[in-house]
This record gives C-alpha cells, sequence and structure tokens, in this order.
C-alpha cells in the first residue's frame, strides 16, 4: 500500500494516471467504462487505499428519494417486523422505502445489490446474509452507495454497523437459568444461517467457565432458514440418542425453541417452571411469535425500536451530511430479559 495520502478525486487521477473524467465516469457507473480501465482503476484503489467521496459523487449523479433496506428473509417475522420498522421511519422521513429479501441465498442478495444500484437509491439498510455473502460483491456495492449494515455484521464493510450485542443476550439467560435452577444445554444447528449464532455459542462457553458449569452444546443437523423444523427435527434426534439429558435448555434463537417445544408436544414433555415440569425452555431474540407459544417462551429481546431508529439516523447523517463518518461506527444495544412461562 502506498504511502501518499489522496484527499480527492483529483489527486487520486494524478497518482493513478488516468483523467479525471474517466475516474468520474467510473465513480458513477463501474460498467461504463473498459474492463481494463476499471481493472486498473480498483489496483489504483486497493494501492493508494482511497476511499472516494460516495456522497459528492451522488450529488452530481442527481439522487432519488429511494432508500433500499435488504434482509435476508422477508417470511421470517423477526426480519419482517424490523424492516417495517424501518421502511415506516424511511416514509416519515418523506422518502421512498424499495423493501427487498434475499430468500437466504447469495445469488439472490447480489442480484438485489444490483437492482438498487440501478435505482440510484440515496443509500440502504442492509442485513446482510453473513456468512452465506459475497463479501467482495457487498463492499464493492458499499464503495458505491451510502449503506448502514444491521442485524449481521461484516467486519471493515459500510459506513457503520448498528445492530444487538449477543453477549448481553446469552449473559442474561445463563446468569437466570443458573440462578434459578439446573444450568443449561446450549442447543443450535451445527451450521448457522446467521452468524449471530456463532457469537451466541461462543458466549455461553464463556458465561458458562465464569459461573463454574462444564458447558453442554447440542448440535443438531440442518441448513437453511426453516429453523422450526430443524429444531423440532434435531429435539427428537438428541432424545433418541440421548444426548439432552440437562432440566434446563437455552436454544440458540426463538425460532429453534419454537420447534424444540413442539417436539417437546410429541412426547408428552411438559415444559415450564410450574411445579411437575420435565423441562425448562429459554431462548433469544423476543420472536415476535414467541409471547403466543405453549407455554410462552423466555426469552432475551432485541431493542428492535432503538436499532431501527438509530440505523435511519445514522443513513440520513450519511446521506445529509455530504461526507462518510470519520471512522466506521458500531453500535450495539443490549438485550432485555423477558420473563414468561416457559422458564
Amino acid at each position: 500500500m502506498s504511502g501518499q495520502k489522496i484527499r480527492n478525486m483529483e489527486e487520486f487521477a494524478a497518482a493513478s494516471g488516468i483523467s479525471r473524467p474517466t475516474v468520474s465516469k467510473y465513480f458513477n457507473d463501474p460498467d461504463s467504462v473498459r474492463d481494463s480501465t476499471r481493472v486498473r482503476i480498483e489496483a489504483a484503489l486497493d494501492q493508494y487505499d482511497y476511499r472516494p467521496n460516495i456522497y459528492a459523487v451522488n450529488q452530481n449523479r442527481r439522487l432519488t428519494k429511494n432508500i433500499g433496506i435488504v434482509v435476508p428473509f422477508l417470511s421470517d417475522p423477526f426480519f419482517a417486523e424490523i424492516a417495517r420498522k424501518l421502511e415506516t421511519l424511511v416514509i416519515a422521513a418523506g422518502f421512498r422505502p424499495v423493501v427487498l429479501g434475499s430468500h437466504g441465498g447469495t445469488e439472490q442478495e447480489n442480484d438485489n445489490l444490483e437492482t438498487l444500484r440501478s435505482l440510484k437509491p440515496a443509500g440502504v439498510l442492509l442485513a446482510p446474509l453473513g456468512r452465506a455473502s459475497d463479501k467482495s460483491a457487498v463492499e464493492t456495492f458499499c464503495r458505491h452507495v451510502p449503506t448502514v449494515l444491521f442485524d449481521s455484521n461484516i467486519e471493515d464493510i459500510g459506513e457503520a454497523f448498528i445492530g444487538s450485542d449477543n453477549i448481553s443476550f446469552v449473559d442474561q439467560t445463563v446468569e437466570y437459568l443458573c440462578r434459578t435452577g439446573e444450568p443449561p444445554s446450549f442447543f443450535e444447528m451445527r451450521t448457522p444461517a446467521n452468524p449471530n449464532a456463532n457469537k451466541r455459542r461462543l458466549a455461553y462457553l464463556a458465561a458458562m467457565e465464569r459461573a463454574g458449569h462444564a458447558p453442554d452444546v447440542i448440535s443438531v443437523e440442518g441448513e437453511g432458514w426453516g429453523f422450526e423444523e430443524i429444531g423440532r427435527r434435531g429435539t427428537h434426534d438428541a432424545f433418541d440418542a440421548g444426548s439432552l439429558t440437562s432440566r434446563s435448555i437455552l436454544c440458540s434463537n426463538d425460532r429453534l425453541a419454537i420447534g424444540l417445544l413442539a417436539a417437546c408436544y410429541e412426547r408428552g414433555l411438559k415444559v415450564g417452571r410450574a411445579k411437575g415440569s420435565d423441562l425448562r425452555v429459554a431462548s433469544h431474540d423476543d420472536h415476535p411469535f414467541s409471547r403466543f407459544t405453549c407455554p410462552s417462551l423466555t426469552t432475551a429481546a432485541h431493542d428492535y425500536d432503538a436499532v431501527a431508529e438509530q440505523a435511519v439516523k445514522t443513513l440520513f447523517e450519511l446521506i445529509e451530511g455530504g461526507r462518510p463518518l470519520s471512522d466506521r461506527k458500531e453500535l450495539l444495544y443490549p438485550a432485555r430479559l423477558v420473563l414468561r412461562d416457559s422458564a
């Protein structure tokens, strides 16, 4: 990487040996220049560690009033709920939300980003797939469009990340379960779709160690976003294998817990904190349906409102400020323990 400090597009053009009009044309639309020229420009971007003032570029291309909102799965009530809150805030600010779901697939996420680029949005609120994301494609997109990430973080991509503190989720549930009964086993997918699951497992291991208890992780088979069925089937498999022995179970997320509750019902097991119950179940997220399960699910809740409001506020600071943030901003909101009948 060159030690030369590049402050603006003119200096970048001079240092890279590419004409200022061609550089400007590339920043407006990378596909509008020859492939060989694009390769030279992108190599120079890496060499000089130059991040263009995408906001000034946006002003030159006459921004629309569109704000993109991209989530991994619109049919997931968690993402539907936070997308609804973001959409409401964007409309209240006088902009037009464009809500897209990636159906849990890398190709669809890339297509969504390309669709948004063609719409020339003022900015984008992006919950990336995470592990399944094409990091290069997301990074390229964020280089040209003001983007705030939420829910799932990809480090050093986008101007900011606004999300929930996964450690606070697990610390509260583990502390409560250990204080009020048998220490919990941790119930998770072996191949999680969302990277937050890995953070929660690590937080569980650390919390159990601090509490002086041996951790017990139960990883069930299953890939994709059908968490309820994965949880239901995995619970039966774990009982059949004799690996689910604790009377306290902490699920990685509420959708897995809903599947686990269904399996317990099918096996004639009573879940709850009342006398005579076979086991206690707790989880994380405060999924919109978690209060309606039987029994209602004890969980650690996202601060939906705070995450949505801060993500929109940060994006509009970027758009209206005419310049990127001085440093990539990361803000995490703690969870709130919600005690219900399951534990």
